[in-house]
This record gives structure tokens, C-alpha cells and sequence, in this order.
């Protein structure tokens, strides 16, 4: 089964061009029997498939995913069980820590998106990569091919998930219509929901990954100027958490009541101190 495990359409990333009508079209015309939608810090675009076309579409197969962006971490790809709703991971600005925490005591499964691409959008150009080493070791998959990145940076991000032993996946990261279809994940056997893709990755089963490398992006036209937008990203990002935190702090108590989150990684999430007896000051 030919899927796309990174797309990002017009009703959930305000940077695409394609709509999720338009992007099932072309993937359909490539060959691809199915997606999942990684829309930036949203599931918008997956709630238009569920609300307006999935009828129109009964013989493509479309998954919730989620592109996230950590507060040290920068973007992880998020595929949660299906019917399990947290909109929580539509406030961007946790700690990469804390959101690996999050999704798997909640059945989800995450890894890196362009691992070794963008400074502070991608892994291992962020401080977290060097700071915490361990950290790498708790994600499921690694974006081994992107469709948007560089020759370069796709082999470091495939050299990495070998070296830790961890599931292959691909995408085309298409926000604009000629590029959708560039990148690939094929499945040794056909998914029908997020739970049987998850599945999946839990048992390491092996993905074949490629595609053709698109030459138009924006920050490829930019040239040495796109270090501006990568500044813009870190700006954006960190006002963005410090905006959504009182939010994010109380759906996190509402959809983890039970002891969600380690302490420790708490007080970094939350920025409050934390006394010897275990109670927020």
C-alpha cells in the first residue's frame, strides 16, 4: 500500500496551496492509495475529510496525523489511535520530553519530521538533540525521506534511524500541488486506520521509502536569505508557547488526569517550581 505520512493541505496549514480535494486527486493520479494529514499544529484539515469528503473519496484511505511544534525539540510527526480526540496537540510549545510522554501513554506513536534539516525546526539542529541524547531513543519512526529536503539531509535523517534501529518512513511535505506525490511510504500490507498503522510501527515492521526530491521550495529559492525564516520559525514558536501555556497546562489535567506526566518534566513544561513534598508552588 502507497501512502503519503507527511501532507499538509489549505483547510489546516495556512502555508499550503493544495485542498485536501485537490491533494487526494493528484495522490490518486501517482498511484497512492492513501495519506495522512500532518497539518501544523491542527487537525482542521482531517476534520474537512471526515465532515466533507469522505464519502466523495470511499476507495482512499485518509489518517489523522499531526505536525508538532515542540518547544526545543522542532517538528514531530504524531499519529494517535483511532477515535482517541486530544486537543491538546493543537497547543504547540510542550517540551519534546513531555509530548513523547503524552503520546505514548495515550497509544500514539511519534518521530522527528526532516530530522536534519532546518536549524530549530529539525532534531538534530536543535539544542535538545545535543543536551538530551538519550531522548532519540523514545521515538517510534524517523522521517527518512522528505520529499522537501536536501540530498544531504535525507541521508543523514536515514543514517540516524539505522543507526537507532527505528521504523523508516516517508513523505512528500507538499504545501503546493507540483510537489504532491514526491514522497513516498509503502506498506507491506494495507491500513484502513490510524490503529492498525500504529500497530504496525509497534512491531517494527519494515516501510520502503523514497521519491524525488523537489527543487521549488521556498526556502530554495531563498538561498542564503531562508536563514530569516528559520529566526521567524524560533520567534514564532516561542511566543506561541508562552501564549498557549496557561492553556495547554489545564487540558493537560483535564485529558490526563491521572498522573499524565512525570514531575520532573512538568516543571519544565509548566515553568513553575516544584518543593521537595511534591506540590506546585
Amino acid at each position: 500500500m502507497k501512502i503519503d505520512m507527511h501532507c499538509h493541505v489549505k483547510e489546516g496549514s495556512v502555508d499550503s496551496r493544495v485542498s485536501l480535494d485537490e491533494y487526494i486527486t493528484l495522490l490518486k493520479k501517482h498511484g497512492f492509495q492513501g495519506m495522512v494529514i500532518t497539518d501544523h499544529d491542527t487537525y482542521q484539515g482531517y476534520r474537512h475529510w471526515k465532515n466533507q469528503l469522505k464519502e466523495k473519496h470511499p476507495d482512499f484511505v485518509v489518517l489523522k496525523g499531526i505536525e508538532y511544534d515542540t518547544r526545543d525539540a522542532g517538528h514531530i510527526l504524531v499519529i494517535m489511535p483511532e477515535g482517541v480526540k486530544m486537543r491538546l496537540l493543537e497547543m504547540r510549545g510542550m517540551r519534546a520530553s513531555v509530548l513523547i510522554d503524552l503520546v505514548h501513554r495515550n497509544g500514539g506513536v511519534l518521530g522527528p519530521a526532516h530530522p536534519c534539516g532546518e536549524k530549530y525546526m529539525s532534531f538534530t539542529n536543535t539544542k535538545c538533540y545535543y543536551n538530551t541524547p538519550e531522548l532519540i531513543k523514545r521515538f517510534d519512526f524517523i522521517e527518512a525521506f522528505n520529499a522537501c529536503e536536501s540530498k544531504e539531509s535525507n541521508a543523514g535523517a536515514l543514517k540516524l534511524a539505522e543507526k537507532y534501529g527505528k521504523v523508516k518512513v516517508g513523505g512528500s511535505d507538499s504545501h503546493k500541488p507540483d510537489c504532491v506525490g514526491k514522497g513516498y511510504t509503502i506498506l507491506p500490507e494495507p491500513v484502513t486506520c490510524e490503529t492498525e498503522l500504529i500497530s504496525m510501527i509497534h512491531r517494527k515492521v519494515s516501510f520502503e521509502t523514497g521519491g524525488t526530491l523537489y527543487t521549488k521550495t521556498t526556502k530554495e529559492k531563498m538561498g542564503r536569505i531562508n536563514k530569516v525564516l528559520a529566526y521567524s520559525f524560533w520567534i514564532y514558536n516561542k511566543s506561541g508557547e508562552l501564549i498557549k501555556r496557561s492553556r495547554r497546562n489545564k487540558k493537560m489535567y483535564v485529558e490526563n488526569p491521572y498522573d499524565p506526566i512525570d514531575p520532573v518534566e512538568l516543571y519544565y513544561m509548566n515553568g513553575s517550581e516544584y518543593d521537595s513534598d511534591q506540590n506546585w508552588k
